[in-house]
């Protein structure tokens, strides 16, 4: 399906990029001459088309692209062709450097999950669990001592704010 959907992008582009080749020779012929016969002319032939060789080579490319990378591949392609508008001869070697581009970046990404794999079996998670459960984090605990803090030892603990103090009533 993928290879279906790269090649039929690849035609369609090559008509493209044949027909506005064609308005451009049209329009430099209809300026030097300054008569337009374009009414006259029957839909041409396609002029240009790739070599079985070639055709073979691109599919082969093709046929490696996983199907998440189609769209991507295809979204990239087509903003190279209208930023550069190249002829119908270098659209086939565009094509040819966008899937080089699609397979190295499925490399980087296979390589970096592979990675990720191997880094995962390998790291031991009872490092983590021993070192969390000797460190004690305790927010108020200082090495300073301080003049409040001695009084604070001599003095009751403290009630919890949460809880409303009550006092005796003192009986007349």
């Amino acid at each position: 399906m993928v290879l279906e959907t790269l090649m039929v992008e690849l035609a369609g582009q090559m008509r493209e990029a044949e027909r506005q080749q064609r308005e451009r020779s049209h329009a430099v012929r209809k300026v030097c001459t300054r008569v337009d016969y374009s009414w006259l002319a029957s839909a041409p032939r396609p002029a240009y088309d790739l070599s079985p060789g070639e055709r073979l080579q691109l599919e082969d490319v093709c046929a490696k692209i996983h199907p998440a990378y189609c769209g991507p591949a295809i979204l990239r392609f087509r903003q190279l062709v209208a930023e550069q508008e190249p002829e119908v001869q270098e659209v086939s070697r565009l094509f040819r450097s966008v899937l080089q581009e699609v397979l190295e970046r499925m490399e980087e990404e296979e390589e970096a999950q592979r990675l990720t794999r191997q880094w995962s079996l390998r790291a031991p998670r009872s490092t983590l669990t021993t070192f969390r459960s000797r460190a004690r984090i305790a927010p108020f605990a200082s090495d300073i001592h301080t003049i409040s803090e001695d009084v604070e030892r001599d003095t009751p603990p403290p009630r919890a704010w949460s809880l409303p103090e009550f006092r005796a009533r003192k009986e007349d």
